[in-house]
């Protein structure tokens, strides 16, 4: 039986990347979607084909057809509205961060585990075909020798024009409602004047961090960290003995810039990720002694590809490729990153 979809917030991102994505594949039916703000709701129904709209998560999570839902609401609320998901026994695809503590993170995951159910994470990139490509390359090359061995990695987000190169949604000109439940925007240590900064961190750049877990291990630690309050930051990521060092600045002009560089004794292998928004796959480049080598790309979309795979996991009960367990991670070392810096001396001034 095809799994009944309910997407939870039909702003720009949840009709773009979501709701388009689901209710273009056959192997689920987006029965139902909800909003706060009405209007809103019933032009991008209207626009999708979508005959159930609800004002609130909570009257559609009563919907019996309802057996997996997409949160994709005001980053604050993300975390009691995927509770409620998860207690009323619906999987889950939220967008990231998942939370703001590893305390509030730990909380829905133990919800899911309660529940048995799925329970992923918006990091696209994981399931971009580019990622993919890279990661059975990297396979091979840590398998055969052929560069040697991992001594270093380098990634960076510049974070410019986001690549939505198309308008499949509608707006209004409605404001965000109030009367939503909302958690706690960070640490209890953490100052209310960093809060905005890390905000941003876990927003942006947090996808190039669970990247590099992705690739180069699941647990890394803290070596180094220099933040702004911007949220720009240039930390350094201890996988194993293995270094790497990711350079991060939002709001740069032009265009976005994000990839991940890993060294070995005799070459590199580079991946070039695509703006956020643009309907392209990561470019992966091999620098070797005979020169370079472009593996074959072709034409897909990560949100497509998270999408699919979520209504999968669904049917199939399979682990996410970014689950809400792995993910918790992610925020820990957010947290990490900031307690380290704003227990230290202030921070020079970060540029691309």
């Amino acid at each position: 039986m095809r799994p009944g979809i309910g997407i939870i917030g039909t702003g720009m991102v949840g009709q773009m990347c979501h709701l388009a994505n689901f209710v273009a594949n056959p192997a689920c039916r987006v029965v139902a979607i909800a909003d706060l703000r009405p209007d809103l709701a019933a032009a991008a129904a209207q626009k999708f084909g979508i005959s159930r709209v609800y004002d609130t998560h909570r009257e559609l999570l009563a919907d019996g057809e309802v057996s997996a839902v997409v949160v994709v609401t005001k980053r604050r609320a993300t975390g009691p509205i995927v509770l409620d998901a998860l207690n009323s026994g619906r999987h889950v695809l939220s967008e990231k961060p998942m939370a703001y503590t590893t305390a509030q993170a730990a909380l829905l995951v133990e919800a899911a585990r309660r529940q048995r159910l799925v329970y992923s994470i918006g990091y696209m990139k994981r399931h971009d075909a580019g990622v993919a490509r890279a990661l059975a390359e990297l396979a091979r090359l840590r398998a055969d020798g052929s560069l040697g061995r991992i001594v270093g990695a380098r990634g960076w987000c510049f974070g410019g024009d986001t690549g939505r190169s198309h308008d499949n949604f509608v707006m209004t000109g409605e404001s965000r409602p109030d009367g939503l439940d909302l958690w706690q925007d960070g640490p209890d240590w953490m100052p209310g004047a960093l809060r905005p900064g890390y905000d941003n961190f876990l927003n942006v750049f947090s996808h190039i961090v669970n990247l590099a877990r992705y690739l180069l291990g699941s647990s890394p630690t803290v070596a180094e960290s220099i933040v702004e309050t911007s949220g720009a930051a240039r930390i350094t990521l201890d996988f194993d003995g293995i270094a790497c060092t990711l350079d991060l600045v939002n709001g740069s002009k032009g265009a976005w810039r994000e990839g991940l560089t890993i060294n070995f004794e005799r070459g590199t292998l580079t991946i070039e990720l695509p703006p956020p928004f643009a309907e392209q796959e990561a470019q992966v480049v091999v620098d070797h002694d005979g020169g370079s080598t472009r593996l074959t790309s072709a034409n897909s979309w990560a949100f497509r590809r998270q999408a699919d795979a979520f209504v999968s996991d669904v049917i199939e009960r399979n682990q996410p490729l970014a689950s809400g367990e792995d993910s918790v991670t992610d925020i820990a070392l957010a947290e990490a990153v900031w307690k380290r810096w704003a227990s230290g001396p202030p921070a020079p001034h970060l540029s691309d």
